[in-house]
């Protein structure tokens, strides 16, 4: 069977270019979002101010597995998920 190239590119050749854009545009972006959130999230330490994705404002007391207790005003903890933190406001200070 014979296959006419020229023909296949006028086909397919738009579908494989609005492919393109849409990765390049679309999915690559989130991807690399979404790797600097899961570094973001597994460089968490005690002493850390955050944010949380509700809005809440604390400081890290204590992070076992994937549960965070956050200090988040006079004598007041809470804890929560690892994943809803939103930011990092202010690293914890290393002590030398």
């Amino acid at each position: 069977m014979y296959l006419n190239t020229s023909l296949f590119i006028q086909q397919f050749g738009p579908l494989i270019l609005i492919f393109a854009i849409f990765y390049f545009l679309i999915i690559r972006p989130q991807q690399k979002r979404e790797k600097e959130r899961r570094n973001m999230l597994n460089s968490l330490q005690e002493g850390d101010e955050i944010i949380t994705i509700g809005g809440i404002f604390g400081r890290i007391l204590n992070i076992k597995d994937d549960v965070v207790t956050l200090e988040v005003g006079d004598k007041v903890k809470i804890k929560v998920t690892r994943s809803a933190i939103g930011n990092v406001i202010k690293k914890a200070e290393k002590e030398t």
